[in-house]
């Protein structure tokens, strides 16, 4: 007998600081998913929201200079259907909170572009890569999951 696909109502991304990665999905998560679900983000450390982030989210049409960062310690994660994690240390924190959780735990590694150095130019192509990397992942690996939850 198979086992029918669980419902996705929510989907929390996660990150070092919320202020690049987690925030980026988020948005994107946002647009490609649509609003019916709940989808926030959250880092282990809680920093203001980097303006290239926001930038090349304003690029696709996404606005998000007002939503405001979150810490993990003020987010329950039993909460959620999926969290994915972005960074090696989330995953780490993640894994550890998540053992008598049963939210669906997925890792995507995604280089942070605020390592890059360069021009303007050089370092918004950098995140830019990171969104669509994660639009790409949404679109692979989430998307399917939200879809095969939904009634017919």
């Amino acid at each position: 007998m198979t086992e029918a696909p669980h419902r996705v109502e929510s989907i929390l991304f996660v990150c070092t600081m919320n202020s690049v990665r987690s925030p980026i999905a988020e948005g994107v998560a946002k647009s490609v998913l649509g609003h019916r679900l709940f989808i926030d983000s959250a880092g282990l450390k809680k920093t203001a929201r980097d303006p290239f982030a926001l930038a090349v989210l304003g690029e696709i049409g996404i606005e998000f200079a007002d939503d405001e960062a979150h810490c993990l310690d003020d987010v329950d994660v039993e909460g959620f259907d999926v969290i994915v994690t972005l960074s090696r240390e989330a995953r780490e924190v993640v894994e550890a909170r998540l053992r008598a959780v049963s939210a669906r735990h997925l890792h995507w590694p995604v280089d942070d572009p605020t390592l890059t150095v360069g021009s303007r130019e050089t370092r918004l192509s950098a995140y830019r890569t990171v969104r669509e990397k994660i639009r790409t992942h949404i679109r692979s690996e989430l998307l399917p999951m939200v879809k095969a939850g939904r009634p017919n």
